[in-house]
């Protein structure tokens, strides 16, 4: 075997570490609920943001510089499923009063919880029929949304970032489709960074999946490298406020285990109140090797809302 051939056995080798037989099975009632802030707790890990939390991220702030991480919302943007993203202009009336004044606005048509730059909410997923503090999602649902864990109840978090990027680890501009990242991998990454987590961190994960947007809109949505159940678990035990990543799911997709869908959703939303953060563009944090910065971030107060389209962003 010649040295080429040796450089890809070792590649293909290096890689397929990330990808796992694997499974995961959700853990019963009686371990999951209450949750650790109580059974009438409605805003999970937003608890964790302290004045004193506030404070430690402000004191980050070095250089002034703001980073957006998030994506503009248009038509051409990858769209999961059969979501949608329509803007219809509006051009409202004639030239009123001698100045000649006329106005625009616009209508947009779309999932405003789960399109673009998006904040998963509790109430966006379930296990079984239970969300989160095991509130039976039949009996929050309506029409006109959920009565409880509804995204108008989180507001501003501003907190902590961290930035790790596994891509930068492994030396490439993108991990392979269906890479899965691995604690390990997280560990490394941060090593290499001269970083650990805290408690009430937002914890934003680098692919290079995020490349695609917008230009492969296709292979964007058919599966991505991202977080296993696994990295999940040990990402929740650190206390974490938030995980995000520059994909559609933040977890890989397929999931390695053929029978189990998502269950990154379910870890983070369902078991432990941690929000999600998909479609984040860090390309240029990465770029900039920002890896530790201020986090700030505001859904919309959509009433029994399942989540929101966001415009977070880094602050050093």
């Amino acid at each position: 075997m010649n040295l080429y051939q040796l450089s890809i056995a070792a590649a293909l080798s290096f890689f397929s570490l990330g990808i796992q037989a694997q499974t995961w099975t959700p853990p019963p009632p009686e371990m999951r609920c209450p949750s650790k802030w109580g059974a009438d707790d409605e805003r999970g890990a937003a608890n964790l943001q302290q004045p004193v939390q506030v404070l430690k991220a402000a004191s980050l702030i070095r250089t002034g510089e703001v980073i957006e991480i998030g994506r503009v919302l248009e038509s051409s943007m990858p769209l999961f499923g059969t979501r949608k993203f329509e803007v219809h202009t509006k051009r409202t009336g004639p030239a009123l009063g001698s100045n000649q004044r006329r106005s625009n606005e616009e209508l947009v048509v779309t999932e405003l919880g789960q399109v673009g730059t998006q904040f998963d909410m509790f109430s966006h997923q379930t296990i079984g029929n239970q969300l989160y503090n095991c509130i039976d999602s039949d009996e929050i649902g309506t029409r006109n949304g959920f009565t409880k864990l509804g995204v108008e109840r989180i507001g501003m978090l501003f907190t902590r970032g961290l930035l790790i990027d596994v891509a930068a680890l492994k030396g490439v501009e993108t991990l392979p489709q269906t890479y899965e990242i691995t604690v390990g991998d997280l560990q490394a990454a941060l090593a290499r960074e001269g970083l650990s987590i805290q408690p009430g961190d937002a914890v934003l994960i680098h692919t290079g999946w995020g490349k695609l947007w917008g230009v492969d809109n296709a292979k964007y949505n058919s599966g991505c490298p991202g977080i296993g159940a696994p990295a999940a678990e040990w990402l929740a035990k650190q206390d974490v406020m938030l995980i995000g990543a520059d994909n559609f799911p933040v977890e890989v997709a397929p999931n390695p285990d053929k029978a189990i869908s998502l269950p990154v959703h379910q870890i983070a939303l369902a078991v432990n109140g941690i929000f999600l953060l998909e479609n984040l563009k860090l390309d240029e944090l990465a770029a900039k090797r920002i890896h530790e910065f201020a986090f700030a971030v505001q859904p919309l107060k959509i009433k029994g809302g399942t989540g929101s389209t966001v415009a977070p962003v880094a602050i050093r």
